[in-house]
């Protein structure tokens, strides 16, 4: 290893700011122009875009991608610093900025509809909700599915005490269930289209969203490094839009021969086929839709801030958090999206 005395001026301060980046991550990252950006086992756009280097190419950041099972587990790792841009749920999101955590939601990266469901295995003796009570519900808890089993006890008349929910994260639930272990389960991809082999569904996200609980998937960074990085932000969102957009418009580039589909289940585990119909399953809001009052503009009339603040009120009830903030469209911003649009 070169000692100091062997070093240059240069080099010594290079070294003194790699220091300082290891005290400070988030601001040491933005100055060094790296950044660690978490993405979950979702099939999409997205992770053509990270498999790619997409965004790498465009911005000339550093990219440590990191991939984690569940949105708490994301929320976690932004709370502390060690990821400043991740993909979360809704509901992971509403609970994290209820307590304090100064994230902003700059892009919807899915609207849900039918892409998460309850299933209840073969042989389980689960032919209706009433016959949940006494069984065994895997869901990873503060995610999007574990927000839509309780809200869809609570229309069912069930009380939480009656069946047995169990924290589990999709590749737990997925081994849970080929062992018997469990005897439904609220999901995503890949892990649903394995359950459903051998299960049928009870309900849908998409079903229950019709009933004034809707659910997302978004793409939140840490505020302060937003702001100290807006160039690269823009740049982010072209890249994932442009991939949305291609999907939209090129379907049959997406589906399960293609090189698309591949790559995702390469990425994120499962078998192409289950990547293209697991697609099929979200929306994928354009560009034009993200900045509108439908998702993230409109301040506090907006469809992402609504549905946080109903997601946010639904969590106090069940004393998931402790209290609710004073306006979660502070937590939701349009702004890079619309650089976005300038870009060429």
């Amino acid at each position: 290893m070169t000692s100091i005395s062997q070093l240059t001026r240069r080099a010594a301060l290079a070294a003194g700011l790699a220091a300082g980046a290891l005290a400070l991550p988030g601001a040491a990252l933005a100055q060094a122009k790296e950044v660690n950006i978490a993405y979950q086992q979702i099939a999409g756009p997205l992770i053509t875009v990270i498999a790619n280097g997409t965004i790498e190419k465009a911005t000339g950041y550093k990219i440590n991608w990191r991939q984690f099972d569940s949105g708490a587990k994301v929320a976690t790792a932004m709370t502390s610093g060690d990821v400043q841009i991740g993909v979360i749920g809704s509901s992971p999101l509403a609970a994290a900025v209820s307590r304090g955590v100064e994230l902003d939601l700059f892009w919807i990266l899915d609207d849900i509809n039918e892409a998460e469901a309850l299933v209840v295995r073969n042989g389980s003796g689960i032919t209706k909700p009433a016959d949940l009570k006494g069984k065994k519900i895997g869901v990873p808890f503060v995610s999007t599915t574990h927000f839509h089993v309780m809200f869809a006890l609570e229309q069912w008349g069930i009380k939480p005490s009656e069946v047995q929910l169990l924290n589990m994260q999709p590749n737990q639930i997925a081994a849970a269930w080929e062992r018997g272990d469990i005897d439904a389960a609220f999901v995503w991809d890949p892990a649903l289209a394995r359950i459903k082999q051998n299960g049928k569904v009870l309900i849908t996200s998409g079903e229950l969203s019709k009933k004034g609980k809707a659910t997302f998937d978004g793409i939140a960074v840490q505020r302060k490094w937003a702001e100290q990085n807006p160039e690269f932000m823009a740049k982010f969102v072209k890249a994932v839009a442009e991939a949305d957009a291609s999907l939209r418009n090129n379907p049959a580039q997406w589906g399960a021969d293609s090189a698309n589909a591949k790559t995702i289940a390469s990425k994120i585990g499962g078998e192409p086929k289950d990547a293209a119909e697991a697609i099929k399953l979200y929306a994928y809001p354009s560009i034009e839709q993200q900045v509108s009052p439908v998702w993230l503009g409109g301040g506090k009339a907006g469809g992402a801030a609504k549905a946080l603040q109903a997601t946010s009120e639904f969590l106090k009830e069940q004393k998931r958090i402790d209290a609710l903030a004073p306006d979660y469209s502070v937590f939701v911003t349009p702004k890079y999206a619309e650089a976005a649009m300038k870009l060429k």
